[in-house]
């Protein structure tokens, strides 16, 4: 994942930045993991996996 790409990338669920973690996108914020398909990330709330506990 290109770092540029993920510098504009915000949560849609809260708008906090996200950072990288083992092949998802992952919210610093609400701890939303995001995937991504075919090198692209999936940013959609209906796609994201809760935290664990939630």
């Amino acid at each position: 994942m290109d770092k540029e790409l993920l510098d504009i990338l915000a949560c849609p669920a809260c708008k906090t930045g996200v950072k990288l973690e083992s092949e998802k996108i992952v919210c610093t914020g609400c701890g939303r993991r995001y995937p991504i398909k075919d090198g692209i990330p999936v940013m959609l709330i209906d796609e994201a996996e809760l935290p664990d506990g939630e």
